[in-house]
């Protein structure tokens, strides 16, 4: 039985670069202000979710050697497209000329794992090729006055090609939770912007990345010393470091693009997986551990075992 495994990728970020000291000219900040409580440099924005998420996809299946009219399913996890509806998934399935079923997933920042997990359940279900991406456009959805987040958000695009192609299983375990008794905490109308309670989201964050990831670890049946690349949710260093202090796992095993990036939503964790392997840091073989929270309040955590396609 063949199994999905991830074959191509690619990332997009809008050509608008913003940095803390852009935002200080703004807002009452400084760009030390902003990285001693976020980890937090620079951010793009001016995105729309269905532009980078076209460019991420194609270059993505470029990338496997994918011809669009194999796809056999589009998945865009997003929180942020530019209507209500139709989906944005809709839209970049036009874009790229697919032939396919294509939907949009809402689980705010933990969405590209839910979409990982539902792509990974396709694949066991028969669908040779699905292209995931995540994409969000939050820099629409920012109060420009208030420092308390405009400081954190940015735009951007990370995309996957998943195949039925592996001989054995790459994702070993998973975990998918939400608690809506916090949607509160964390939340934006239609037609608003966004509302954050920084203290209860950071308390309940690193409670639940540490939650999901030990679930997601027992179910792969697997312990810290296994992974190899931790791949979190790019929201705030201080959260990500307690996350890790909590599992025992050293910062040095993190993918981190938070620094110039800013929290991407939907995109952070496909941002930060497609900067570690381009840089080498995952090798055949090797477990990642994507873990990330949201809107919902959501979680979610998956264990791979990299398993790319022979060259």
């Amino acid at each position: 039985m063949a199994h999905g495994r991830i074959t191509g990728w690619a990332t997009h970020l809008p050509e608008k670069r913003l940095t803390n000291h852009d935002l200080a000219e703004l807002v009452d900040t400084t760009d030390e202000w902003i990285r001693e409580r976020s980890g937090i440099s620079a951010r793009h924005v001016g995105g729309k979710v269905s532009e980078m998420s076209t460019v991420a996809g194609r270059d993505a299946l470029a990338m496997a050697g994918v011809d669009p009219g194999d796809v056999g399913l589009l998945l865009l996890a997003t929180c942020s497209s530019e209507q209500q509806f139709p989906a944005s998934a809709s839209i970049v399935q036009h874009n790229l000329g697919l032939k396919c079923g294509a939907i949009d997933i809402n689980a705010a920042c933990s969405g590209f794992v839910y979409g990982l997990v539902t792509a990974m359940q396709f694949a066991a279900g028969g669908v040779d090729t699905i292209l995931l991406i995540g994409s969000d456009a939050l820099s629409g959805l920012v109060d420009w006055t208030d420092r308390s987040t405009c400081v954190l958000f940015g735009d951007g695009a990370g995309a996957v090609v998943i195949q039925r192609s592996a001989d054995s299983p790459t994702m070993l375990g998973w975990d998918l939770m939400s608690d809506g008794s916090a949607a509160g905490i964390l939340s934006c109308e239609h037609g608003g912007k966004i509302f954050m309670n920084g203290k209860e989201v950071f308390r309940r964050a690193v409670l639940a990345m540490e939650s999901t990831a030990r679930n997601a670890m027992e179910t792969a049946g697997v312990v810290m010393e296994d992974i190899a690349l931790v791949v979190p949710h790019q929201a705030n260093i201080r959260i990500i470091d307690a996350a890790m202090k909590r599992l025992a796992i050293p910062r040095e095993k993190a993918a981190m693009v938070l620094e110039r990036t800013g929290n991407t939503s939907a995109a952070s964790i496909p941002l930060a997986l497609v900067d570690a392997l381009d840089n080498n840091r995952v090798a055949p073989g090797d477990l990642v551990l994507m873990v990330g929270f949201g809107a919902g309040m959501s979680s979610a955590a998956a264990v791979i075992r990299w398993d790319p396609p022979s060259s």
